[in-house]
């Protein structure tokens, strides 16, 4: 299931990221474009709570540190096995990141897809972001 994590938190992540770090004065870059196939989505939450939502933005914006840091790494990679570590590390940190602010990886990528197709669910992601 770790592996599933950043091609499906990808597009949530750029989004949710650019919205909570929005004080940050650069954006979080693209999500590496040799990614494979999406896995199949989790259903987004249908009712996401303050405290679900709270802990969804503390790790949104560490899952997007992790990726402004890995991607200079990513991209300075010269083969496909350097790449494969690179991701790999970035991979496994997002992962812990998530767990350390209580939620699954599905929850996660649940919640982020919610903030995604709710611009209400969206607004209160970003104001918790402050």
């Amino acid at each position: 299931m770790k592996r599933s994590y950043i091609p499906a938190v990808g597009a949530c992540l750029i989004a949710m990221a650019s919205a909570a770090m929005a004080q940050a004065p650069q954006q979080a870059p693209a999500p590496d474009p040799t990614q494979g196939a999406m896995p199949a989505q989790p259903q987004p939450a249908a009712n996401v709570s303050d405290d679900q939502l709270r802990k969804f933005v503390s790790a949104a914006q560490k899952v997007a540190m992790i990726s402004q840091e890995y991607t200079p790494r990513l991209n300075a990679a010269t083969d496909a096995a350097s790449q494969q570590q690179v991701h790999k590390e970035a991979d496994d940190k997002m992962v812990d990141a998530v767990h350390r602010e209580g939620l699954t990886v599905d929850e996660f990528n649940g919640i982020g897809q919610a903030v995604e197709q709710n611009p209400n669910l969206a607004q209160r992601a970003r104001d918790m972001a402050k």
